[in-house]
């Protein structure tokens, strides 16, 4: 019996477990045909260093050993594609150059892909169709999991790790002493890469160049191979708890706003703090209050209800799936996660659009949430766009900002003429102003203005109020048409000091060669000096 087979049967070990297994009738009498396209397609990817190739590689060197042994008669046959057919593999073609070499050879074509073979059928050409069914692989990788594992660290070469505990308090320790191999390491890849194909809760997320991540259930796992990594590697994560939002004990003015008010939603926190355990249960939250609740993720590891749609990158482009998502009218879009400017872009553009939204974002304080839309964004939509930050560390709620945007004289200034919008940052809880953001001349500021900060400030002045006069560094100061300038002598030249009116310090500044700074009269400085040179006040300089 001759068979021609296609990419599909060798992704993997389907053909080869087939026929050890004895599962094909007169075995001995076997003949495998593999076109040129087949292996041309797998060579491409392995050259591409992702995943699937190197396993297709694998499988023709088990069926070549087959042949060896004398099982099975291999036969590689047919031509390699030209150029136009590869321009045009998304269309087809190269499945009919299979299909073609198939009917050449008088063969039955063997497939897994469905579409192959109800094509193949309708022209005429025998098929036989390998149905993967879902079996208990040899090697899985819920096997290297703990009951307390939050990820599992696996790499050629090296004893497989484990981390233990929960988000803030855990260990890293070795599941055994051995170390993997790199044998191990693509057979336990294999049956990752088959699940996928059989298992309808499991797919691939991203395929690249030495580089694949797959969701396998509540597990994301990324196998990586050279040259992205020195080695091969799979890692892989899995949310430890599944948790509501009232497990976190959220006061209920905070519930209330979550509820009735807060619809620009930032959830932000360090790597492994467990902000897209929380951004879940908001959206458990959200769709028990009888919203329509979305996701817009890559990979798509929310750990969510069936009633929640979980959505990824359209051909690799979320603003594509934005545009869906506004057709569906969702009320709330749980965006995980906020990496790009891209993605910054699309989360401006779907609240502008009117739905709920909570970005999941990494940061190392709550306010570094914030500035990480600066620039991205126009400062005066961002208040607009974001409404509450909810920092997560250790698992729990650590931290709530609100936003508003307002006209008033930023904090530490006196002149009225310095009014200009000021985007306010309070604690939630407490309304205690923390920080304030605005812009001055050319540079947007932001400025912690809480009583920590007036805290530490006059700590500061107090110090430098008992300053010697012999450390003191003099200042001549002089004016003109557009600049005050200030001289220090030449043995200060291109050095950084803080220059100080009255021993209050006022700013740090290096100076240049001839030991000058030269500040415009119409900044905020400049005003400050040409008052306190007209008023004869004292200036000097420290190191």
């Amino acid at each position: 019996m001759k068979y021609v087979v296609d990419t599909s049967v060798l992704l993997g070990s389907t053909l080869s477990k087939e026929i050890e297994e004895g599962s094909l009738k007169d075995e001995a009498n076997i003949e495998i045909i593999i076109p040129q396209t087949v292996l041309a397609e797998i060579e491409h990817q392995a050259n591409s260093s992702k995943t699937t190739g190197m396993l297709g590689l694998e499988e023709l060197k088990k069926l070549r050993g087959l042949h060896n042994q004398g099982r099975i008669k291999l036969v590689i046959s047919g031509e390699r594609p030209g150029h136009q057919e590869i321009v045009q593999a998304n269309g087809g073609a190269l499945d009919e150059l299979i299909r073609k070499e198939a009917r050449k050879s008088g063969a039955a074509l063997m497939t897994s892909d469905y579409v192959q073979a109800a094509i193949s059928e309708a022209e005429g050409v025998s098929v036989f169709f390998i149905r993967r069914e879902e079996k208990e692989p040899e090697l899985r990788i819920q096997d290297f999991f703990a009951p307390d594992s939050l990820s599992v660290h696996l790499k050629d070469g090296v004893p497989p790790q484990t981390k233990r505990g929960k988000p803030g308090d855990w260990k890293l320790e070795n599941i055994s002493d051995e170390p993997m191999t790199l044998e191990r390491l693509q057979k336990l890849a294999s049956s990752i890469i088959e699940s996928v194909e059989v298992d309808k809760d499991c797919f691939i997320e991203i395929n690249e160049e030495g580089a694949i991540v797959v969701q396998l259930h509540e597990y994301r796992i990324a196998i990586t191979n050279p040259p992205l990594s020195d080695r091969m590697e799979i890692t892989a994560v899995r949310p430890l708890l599944s948790v509501s939002l009232e497990d976190y004990h959220l006061s209920e003015r905070l519930k209330e706003r979550l509820k009735e008010k807060a619809e620009g939603v930032l959830v932000a926190g360090k790597p492994g703090a467990g902000k897209s355990t929380f951004a879940g249960a908001l959206a458990e939250f959200y769709q028990k209050q009888s919203k329509i609740v979305k996701t817009l993720e890559k990979p798509r590891d929310l750990q969510v209800g069936p009633e929640i749609t979980q959505y990824t990158a359209l051909r690799g482009d979320m603003e594509k799936t934005a545009d869906i998502l506004l057709l569906v009218r969702p009320d709330y879009v749980i965006y995980d996660e906020l990496r790009k400017t891209k993605d910054f872009q699309i989360f401006t553009d779907l609240r502008f659009a009117g739905v709920g939204l909570v970005g999941v974002i990494h940061a190392s304080r709550a306010i570094d949430a914030i500035e990480r839309f600066i620039g991205r964004v126009e400062l005066g939509l961002i208040s607009r766009v974001i409404d509450t930050v909810i920092f997560i560390e250790d698992g729990e709620v650590n931290h709530v900002l609100s936003l508003k945007l307002l006209v008033k004289v930023p904090t530490g200034m006196t002149e009225s003429d310095l009014a200009r919008p000021v985007i306010e940052v309070r604690d939630f809880e407490t309304g205690q102003l923390q920080y304030e953001i605005y812009t001055y001349g050319e540079q947007t500021i932001v400025i912690q203005v809480g009583e920590e900060a007036r805290r530490k400030s006059r700590k500061k002045w107090k110090r430098d109020e008992i300053l010697k006069a012999e450390e003191a560094i003099p200042v001549e100061a002089e004016l003109n048409r557009k600049h005050v300038i200030l001289n220090v002598p030449l043995e200060y030249g291109k050095t950084y000091l803080q220059f100080y009116i009255d021993d209050e310090p006022v700013f740090t500044s290096k100076t240049n060669a001839d030991g000058q700074i030269r500040i415009r009269k119409s900044t905020l400085y400049g005003k400050k000096l040409t008052e306190t040179i007209k008023k004869r006040r004292k200036i000097y300089a420290k190191r």
